[in-house]
């Protein structure tokens, strides 16, 4: 298998998530041989180690970001981490050639069920509508932009109801399934 980074960008995983927290336990087990970076846990003060996040790109044949859907975009932590990390001479401009040819994939979900985002549903626009910050992203830099595995219907305001927080489990656990022969079969 290639090599794979994982990269978590809820900005609290441990205390504050459900799904994503169970998606990335999954995936650990999953794929033991992936590296996971896991963002809230090395910069809760937001301040990335740049050169060791480049680091850990560079070496990466994959690249799976994993988040949480949050305002119809990622949470603020990844993308503070894409803005830092993902700099001009580095991941795009003339020089900048470290990320040609990687493969970026997508895994995220949403607190809103996967079937309000259509056109005309509440959400207004399909949940692909938010994946073409990304989408740009991997043209910018040369990568290959493998899609997305998403997951929607998992809002933490069920995790007081039982059956509900039990179908969101099976969901995450479902959703990391799906991304691990996703990733393998790149």
């Amino acid at each position: 298998m290639k090599n794979v980074l994982i990269v978590s960008g809820h900005t609290d995983l441990q205390h504050n998530s459900f799904a994503n927290k169970i998606i990335m336990e999954d995936l650990e087990r999953l794929l033991p041989q992936a590296s996971f970076d896991y963002l809230d846990r090395l910069y809760p003060d937001y301040k990335i180690d740049v050169a060791a996040e480049q680091k850990k790109l560079v070496a990466a044949d994959v690249i799976v970001l994993q988040f949480p859907i949050f305002w119809y975009s990622m949470p603020s932590l990844l993308a503070k981490w894409m803005e830092d990390v993902f700099e001009h001479g580095f991941s795009h401009g003339s020089s900048g050639k470290a990320l040609t040819g990687k493969k970026l994939l997508l895994s995220f979900t949403s607190g809103s069920p996967a079937d309000t985002y259509a056109k005309g549903a509440p959400q207004l626009y399909s949940v692909e509508t938010m994946t073409t910050r990304f989408q740009q992203a991997a043209n910018l830099c040369h990568m290959k932009y493998e899609g997305f595995v998403y997951t929607g219907g998992v809002s933490y305001s069920n995790r007081a109801d039982k059956a509900k927080l039990a179908a969101m489990a099976d969901a995450a656990h479902a959703h990391a399934t799906r991304l691990a022969k996703k990733i393998q079969s790149l």
